[in-house]
């Protein structure tokens, strides 16, 4: 730990001697996991935990005297703990603000007092105590430069003394040792992960921020300034007294919706700084907020305007010209995925097209501005630019050999059993015919055209190749006239080249040997083939090949020769497909020529039975593992997900998950869970009786199998017979196991997926709870990627139904990380989290800490969020807050515009909206002055338009609403004078208890007003009412007879007065 923090800690310009420690996204990590191995250190080393360190670890507390409870005595500003050393001493005091700690159990119960200040509790503690390590185990054991014998004599002192002391600090040193490398080790993975800014970087992005500013209501900003105009030669326009701290620059941003921004723009990243002095003309370049990568995300957290105007953009950053257009004109959408849904931060890979402009820049002057879309951009087709490209690429010589030689006409013959000398020859890409550009125009697709790796970028125009680029130029050059022999040579020798790397595969490329390879596969010469075909195989991994095989029509031919008796052939062929069918067009085009079926085919070999495999059937056994690998590739295209359904791949697939070899396994079930976001799949997945199979291989020893048995049961546990089927067949032990795993974050995200679908079953939460998943739980809610928080908070969410599961919550610690994660960006997670805090409310206890770490006003603060879902969520989790604070009216009102803000939701067209806020304002209008203030911001009459629903969840609600409503003044005469009376009559007519009940509550309310008693009359309501009056819901029954009365009551008053 001492090493870690001198070395890997980053600390103010004092000095390691006296300086502070900078809360830095490195420093926060390591300060997290100091935490984290205290907080457990009790747990985990309990005899070590109770060794009384040599001196007290002493530091300056935010803490006072209240903090403490049970364990301490308290005497004035001065606590002690009951705990004492053996001379007597008490093992934590605290004296006005001066904290003194002896012991790691001492320590660990602080963290837990401390809740959410543990990380200013751990910082002020390891700046006064800069090596711990001293004041716990003695000086003898400080951290020193150079070679560290300590251990050594340790151990020396061990064998020679038989005192349990040493043998307890021993365990100590060891256990802080093995924390310090793990510090260290964190700080260096941090390190290499940070992206540096640069000037040029900064320029660009301000550059092109301020294509984006001005006052129309559009724009992303106001407008956006340096603070300087001078640039220094390395770009720079921070002074050189700060260039020396890693400074760039100065900004000065206006956003629409906030006060001026000073931002720093460094090395680090982006931050907040203190602005301009007032009586100099100079900045305060203090720190003032966490640091940002980039401008565009400092200010995504800073304002929601921004984000709000960003997501309208359509904006494209190149310039592109007319043919380029034309091609997007022509771009083909495949209607085939139409429930797939593009998400913003999702890439499309880089098309050639773009690569050529990035390289003909570079021969542009050094300050030319390379702008990269940062906000929405489109994709664009690459077809014909792959083409044209790929021929421009070629040597002028190479070109004009191939003219000489007539390559336009195809030279390969078919249906031969040799080859001519000449009969090698670039076949040019214009082979595509023309019905099938149309067939593809026709055809429409909402499915990203991406893969799943980032695009890659190559450096064009490099002139200090490898010798093997020109070695295997070579190569393609015998290839393109060699006789068969030559021919099977060129390609073996081909293949001893590492065909892995970019630079042999550039030299494939940029020769034209993709044509080659791909007319090659058009003969009748299986050698041949299946050199071409290993080659392909290898260089397919790389995207922009991928894109050029498809281009050329090298996917038509592969499929042809699935139906080929050689077993090699069609292994090789379907594994290349595999590789290929990465991006939607080349899914589509093997659907288009018959390959979803020929691929399901191949899956019919053999039986699955024998562990043991002859040789035939381990040939059988390849093949089916080809075709799965390819069918798990075009499978993530809808409407090949129906051809594989139409073409009998269901029962395979059943009878292959059967099977206990991995490496079939894993493309098996890869390709289920990719299909089982599909209704139908899923219903299959669980009459074919697989549901067992996924449980059975959650616990198989290969996490790349554990990962997608259990995304198939995340997306499958959608349906409560499949939830019920899992539990049955014993899958929730294992499903509690893997959250144990927290390494592999893929797993982690797909367990933690099937938990939250499973646990929508209050059977599977009784479960769960026996196996402790709730606790591992509440463990996973920081320092986890987002897709893996989404579904812990929505499993949390589920759990929490059960009081029981709150209390572990609150006792776990997990309400502070649930409410921190309400400040976060994702939409779900905001849905879920919202959810999750809502159901912790409702005990009394855990609303005390909601309340404590500022949780109400979080949850307010988004109904401002645009996202309907998001509203909703948050309204619903305002109910219980209301419910169960101390002095709910007061909090309320705290909130400025609170109020109005959740009563302008009700103009919302989102029913669950409208629902959420009704009963919010059901809550909110059991304070007598929160009505009154409601109703000033007009809620009657907006309530009054919501009336004529036919939603019943919304009637119930709205309903209450209107019954509380009622009490303040003359809101009874306004609503009917709205016409919110008839409407409500109609309510009775519903199917739904709860509507009845809330309904007759306002009708009684409503009754109060003698012309609503006339209208309630006219519509029928006493008749209804009267049917309602013998309910076994107490409530119903008065409320039904109270309004009969007060309309009885009206009648003899009007009799009365008419005839005396």
């Amino acid at each position: 730990m001492g090493a870690a923090l001198a070395r890997a800690a980053q600390c103010t310009s004092a000095g390691s001697g006296c300086g502070t420690l900078e809360i830095t996204p490195l420093n926060e990590s390591l300060l997290k996991e100091i935490i984290k191995f205290v907080e457990n250190f009790s747990t985990r080393h309990p005899q070590e935990a109770a060794f009384v360190f040599k001196e007290p670890l002493e530091w300056k507390t935010q803490l006072d005297c209240s903090a403490f409870g049970v364990g301490y005595k308290i005497d004035g500003t001065t606590v002690q703990s009951e705990a004492k050393g053996k001379d007597g001493q008490p093992l934590l005091l605290l004296t006005g603000s001066t904290l003194k700690v002896r012991s790691f159990d001492q320590l660990s119960h602080l963290l837990y007092i401390a809740m959410e200040k543990k990380l200013k509790e751990a910082q002020a503690c390891l700046e006064a105590n800069r090596d711990p390590i001293v004041n716990i185990l003695g000086p003898g054991y400080g951290t020193v430069e150079g070679e560290d014998m300590s251990i050594l004599h340790l151990l020396d002192k061990v064998k020679k003394d038989d005192d349990p002391e040493t043998d307890i600090k021993m365990k100590i040193f060891i256990l802080l040792n093995q924390l310090d490398m793990q510090l260290l080790n964190s700080s260096l993975k941090h390190i290499s992960q940070e992206v540096r800014l640069n000037p040029a970087a900064v320029n660009n992005e301000v550059d092109l921020l301020k294509h984006f500013c001005g006052k129309g209501e559009d724009t992303v900003l106001e407008s956006l300034e340096y603070t300087s105009d001078y640039t220094f030669s390395n770009g720079c326009r921070a002074p050189p007294w700060r260039q020396m701290h890693g400074e760039i620059c100065y900004l000065i941003i206006k956003p629409h919706d906030t006060d001026p921004l000073y931002i720093t723009c460094s090395t680090a990243g982006v931050y907040l700084n203190g602005g301009k002095l007032k009586e100099k003309s100079d900045i305060d370049y203090e720190r003032k907020s966490d640091i940002y990568k980039d401008i565009v995300t400092f200010l995504r957290e800073r304002s929601p305007r921004f984000v709000e105007n960003m997501s309208k953009q359509e904006y494209s950053f190149f310039k592109e010209p007319e043919s380029e257009k034309y091609y997007q004109h022509m771009e083909v959408i495949d209607a085939e995925d139409s429930g797939q849904s593009q998400k913003p931060y999702d890439y499309t890979e880089k098309n050639v097209y773009e690569k050529m402009k990035g390289s003909s820049a570079k021969s542009k002057s050094i300050d030319s501005k390379k702008l990269e879309p940062s906000l929405k951009w489109k994709n664009i087709v690459r077809s014909a630019i792959h083409r044209k490209y790929f021929s421009d690429k070629a040597t002028k010589k190479d070109i004009e050999e191939e003219r000489r030689r007539g390559t336009v006409s195809k030279k390969i013959k078919k249906k031969t059993t040799s080859i001519s000398p000449e009969s090698v020859k670039i076949q040019p890409a214009s082979k595509c015919k023309t019905s099938e550009k149309c067939k593809e125009v026709s055809e429409s697709s909402s499915e990203t055209e991406e893969d799943e790796e980032q695009p890659e970028r190559h450096q064009e125009g490099i002139t200090d190749l490898p010798s093997e680029y020109w070695q295997i130029q070579k190569l393609v050059k015998y290839l393109k006239g060699g006789n068969p022999t030559a021919t099977v040579i060129a390609l073996c020798s081909m293949r001893d080249f590492n065909l892995a790397q970019e630079t042999c595969q550039l030299a494939i490329r940029d020769v034209g040997g993709l044509e080659v390879l791909i007319n090659l596969l058009d003969t009748e010469e299986i050698k041949c083939q299946i050199g071409s075909l290993k080659i392909l195989k290898e260089i397919s991994q790389n995207s922009l090949i991928r894109h050029a095989i498809a281009d050329l029509g090298g996917l038509q031919i592969m499929v042809k020769i699935l139906d080929s008796p050689d077993k090699d052939l069609k292994c090789f062929a379907a594994e290349t497909i595999a590789n290929v069918a990465r991006f939607k067009r080349a899914r589509q085009t093997v659907r288009q020529h018959g390959g979803i079926k020929r691929l399901v085919g191949l899956l019919e070999c053999i039986s699955v039975g024998p562990t043991t495999l002859t040789p035939h059937q381990a040939k059988d056994f390849e093949i089916a593992r080809c075709g799965a690998l390819a069918l798990w590739s075009c499978s993530k295209s809808t409407k090949n997900k129906e051809a594989i359904l139409k073409a009998g791949g269901i029962p395979l697939l059943a009878k292959w998950l059967k099977c206990s070899h991995v490496n079939i396994l894993t493309p098996v079930v890869g390709t289920l869970q990719e299909c089982a976001s599909e209704e139908s799949y899923r219903l299959a997945v669980r009459t074919e009786g697989m549901i067992e199979d996924l449980v059975k291989n959650l616990s198989s020893e290969h996490e790349e199998l554990q990962m997608h048995c259990a995304s198939a049961i995340f997306k499958c546990a959608e349906d409560k017979e499949t939830r019920d089927l899992v539990r049955q067949h014993g899958g929730l032990q294992p499903l509690s196991v893997l959250l144990g795993n927290s390494q592999n974050k893929q797993l982690l995200a797909a367990v933690t997926g099937a938990v939250w679908k499973c646990a929508i079953s209050g059977e599977n939460v009784s479960k769960f709870q026996e196996y402790k998943a709730i606790e591992a739980l509440v463990g996973l809610l920081t320092d986890q990627p987002e897709e893996v928080l989404v579904n812990v908070v929505g499993a949390l969410g589920e759990c929490c139904q059960e009081p029981i599961n709150r209390a572990i919550i609150r006792k776990c610690g997990g309400i502070p990380p649930l409410v921190k994660l309400l400040t976060g960006t994702d939409q779900a997670l905001l849905v879920n989290v919202t959810k999750a805090v809502g159901a912790c409310a409702t005990e009394p206890e855990n609303m005390m800490i909601i309340d404590r770490l500022d949780g109400v006003r979080l949850l307010w603060s988004l109904l401002k969020n645009p996202n309907p879902d998001v509203q909703a969520s948050a309204a619903w989790a305002i109910c219980p807050c209301i419910e169960n604070a101390k002095d709910a009216g007061e909090m309320v009102r705290s909130f400025v515009g609170g109020l109005e803000l959740i009563v302008n939701l009700l103009k919302s067209k989102n029913k669950e909206v409208l629902a959420s806020v009704c009963a919010a304002i059901t809550n909110i209008a059991k304070d007598e002055e929160n009505l009154a203030v409601i109703t000033d911001h007009g809620v009657v009459p907006l309530l009054s338009k919501l009336a004529n629903t036919n939603n019943d969840k919304l009637r119930h609600h709205l309903a209450e609403a209107i019954s509380h409503c009622c009490l303040w003044g003359s809101n009874r005469v306004t609503f009917g004078e709205t016409k919110a009376v008839a409407p409500l009559v109609r309510y009775l007519k519903s199917n739904d208890p709860s509507v009845h009940r809330a309904t007759a509550q306002a009708l009684y309310q409503l009754s109060e007003d003698p012309n609503n008693c006339i209208t309630m009359h006219e519509n029928g309501v006493v008749k209804l009412l009267l049917a309602m009056v013998g309910s076994t819901d107490e409530a119903l029954q008065e409320a039904a007879a109270g309004c009969i009365a007060n309309i009885r009551r009206l009648a003899l008053a009007t009799e009365k007065a008419k005839y005396g």
